[in-house]
């Protein structure tokens, strides 16, 4: 009686909130596009008066020379710039502390954050220092903690997944307790994305198919929540379509720029959609593998991702049911239950074919307790997932994970 009680408060607490999504005029970032996106970028920088800006990054990225267009535009137009590039894969509380002490020390008027989901969350958190420099990054974790404007924030992703050029949210590594929280705000939103599908050109086909199959996850979670407003489920819906289309060519061929411009506007659809629709248990999952074994927050939703909308059983299968109509898996006359497993088989056959594995190779049998009281922590009340779960059910969908 108490746990239907409880799960009946969660989902009153939800559906709330899904009014209030239909209100809340969320900000869409300026979307600039095409093989000249980096330098109509720094055209705006500098129409808008900025004269210094710090750039978030990571080592790999400048030594492959895929910031030397940037640097080269920027001082070609007179801007300075300071160059933070020790993001680490997670980033944590003390490397988002650096970045913001960099800031401030090389006196900058903006950010950009160039990269992946990584060097974005980090940035993101730094310009929240900024404006709240007497808010510790912990005090931040949640809901609604910033209610600033940021500093101007122009993202430019190198991954076609996260997401994370268009979204309100930043994920956070406490080292000390190996966790990962979010730090949500709309004001984290960043000004301007850009999408540059010559940046992504040289990804490894691994890292393509894992930050592909994050998007599909966004796109997914969006879907089936509860929170699906109509312009959601239309953002959902056409990232799924583009991903199923395309993600086997970039993974094949990451020369094709049509392909790669495709990923990379499915990914910002996704974004979109996930921004106000919220995630899911397959995130909650993902985050504590992520915090608690380092392992890639792409491959990890992508390994959850088919254990995950199984588990979720007969109350998602007419959504799948759409989405695999959408993709051509199927027609309206076959059953729903039908449908929704063609198109659980087909994200495996994608990971199959794409390397991807079935399990986590870190994950230990002993830890998942801790794993699942985590992610149930994290996931409820705030996550609209389609079927609440408690403890023991979150723990068989992990124990599918560990390696055989």
């Amino acid at each position: 009686m108490m746990k239907l009680l409880t799960k009946g408060l969660y989902r009153f607490r939800q559906l709330i909130f899904k009014g209030a999504i239909r209100i809340i005029p969320f900000p869409n970032p300026d979307l600039i596009t095409g093989d000249q996106s980096i330098e109509e970028m720094v055209d705006r920088i500098k129409n808008e008066g900025l004269q210094k800006v710090l750039i978030v990054t990571d080592a790999n990225l400048r030594k492959l020379g895929l910031l030397d267009n940037l640097f080269k535009q920027l001082s070609e137009k007179g801007i300075e710039y300071a160059i933070f590039d020790e993001v680490q894969p997670n980033p944590t509380i003390d490397n988002i502390e650096n970045t913001y002490s960099m800031y401030k020390q090389e006196n900058c008027q903006g950010f950009i954050a160039f990269g992946g989901g990584s060097p974005m969350d980090c940035a993101k958190v730094a310009a929240c220092r900024v404006v709240k420099p007497n808010q510790s990054v912990l005090k931040m974790r949640g809901m609604f903690k910033v209610m600033k404007k940021l500093p101007p924030f122009y993202a430019v992703p190198t991954t076609a997944g996260t997401g994370s050029e268009t979204t309100a949210a930043a994920v956070v590594t406490n080292p000390d307790t190996h966790e990962k929280f979010a730090i949500i705000d709309l004001n984290i939103i960043p000004k301007v994305a850009v999408l540059d599908p010559r940046l992504m050109q040289g990804l490894p086909p691994f890292i393509t198919a894992t930050t592909g199959m994050d998007a599909l996850t966004h796109a997914v979670e969006s879907y089936i929540g509860i929170h699906d407003t109509k312009f959601i489920k239309h953002n959902a819906e056409k990232a799924t379509k583009m991903i199923f289309e395309n993600i086997e060519i970039v993974f094949k061929d990451g020369s094709n720029l049509d392909a790669r411009n495709n990923m990379a506007l499915a990914s910002f659809y996704a974004g979109i959609a996930f921004t106000r629709a919220s995630v899911g248990y397959i995130h909650a999952v993902a985050h504590n593998l992520g915090g608690m074994y380092g392992v890639a927050h792409g491959l990890a939703n992508a390994v959850i991702l088919p254990y995950m909308l199984e588990k979720y059983g007969e109350k998602i299968h007419r959504k799948l049911a759409n989405l695999a109509v959408l993709v051509g898996l199927g027609t309206n006359s076959e059953s729903p239950k039908d449908l929704a497993t063609k198109f659980i088989e087909k994200i495996k056959f994608f990971n199959q074919n794409m390397g991807i594995p079935t399990f986590i190779d870190k994950l230990k049998e002993e830890d998942i307790p801790l794993l699942a009281q985590r992610a149930i922590t994290e996931g409820n009340p705030e996550y609209p997932v389609p079927v609440i779960f408690d403890v023991p059910m979150m723990e068989e969908v992990i124990a599918q994970l560990v390696p055989n």
